[in-house]
């Protein structure tokens, strides 16, 4: 589905099995409102059992089992709320299925020049911008003009030049 020209639904969805090689992820969000993970964050919180799929994320083990690489920036800042507190306990799983991530943690470096607004980069060619709702929920993915590519592969390599990586980060903010 398209909203207002922006990718949603399983139209967004199928970014993720229609790119050949990469896909990278800057984030920027202190809180994502994704109604899909309400149960299971609730779980998280109260100390339950969060399964198989925790250990060993199904969704990134897709791609990687294809030899495709999938990585990520998460720009936050300490202290980390619920939201960051639950997804960054979720990346061990993430890394386990072949996800590259590291955090730039804002309260701890200085960054410039990065941009204020999530993205993820296909395959070095397509670059779409992240759209939320001030709570955080997804509206949708615009497909920027392919002359802003640059930009963006800078924003990327901006990001991996200074990004902890998350095993070294998460063993001092666990």
């Amino acid at each position: 589905m398209t909203v207002s020209g922006l990718a949603t639904g399983d139209e967004f969805g199928k970014l993720f099995e229609g790119f050949e090689h990469t896909a990278f992820r800057l984030e920027t969000l202190a809180t994502y409102d994704v109604e899909e993970e309400r149960e299971e964050m609730a779980r998280f919180f109260a100390g339950g059992d969060m399964g198989p799929e925790w250990d060993d994320n199904p969704w990134v083990r897709s791609m990687t089992d294809l030899g495709k690489r999938v990585s990520r920036v998460h720009v936050l800042s300490s202290p980390l709320t619920d939201y960051l507190r639950y997804e960054l306990a979720a990346y061990p799983g993430n890394i386990k299925a072949g996800e590259s991530i590291g955090i730039i943690d804002r309260a701890e470096q200085s960054v410039d020049g990065l941009p204020d607004h999530d993205f993820w980069l296909f395959d070095d060619r397509d670059v779409y911008r992240m759209h939320y709702t001030e709570s955080g929920a997804f509206v949708g993915a615009e497909l920027l003009p392919a002359d802003r590519l640059p930009e963006y592969l800078d924003h990327r390599s901006a990001a991996l030049s200074v990004a902890v990586p998350f095993a070294s980060y998460w063993e001092r903010h666990r």
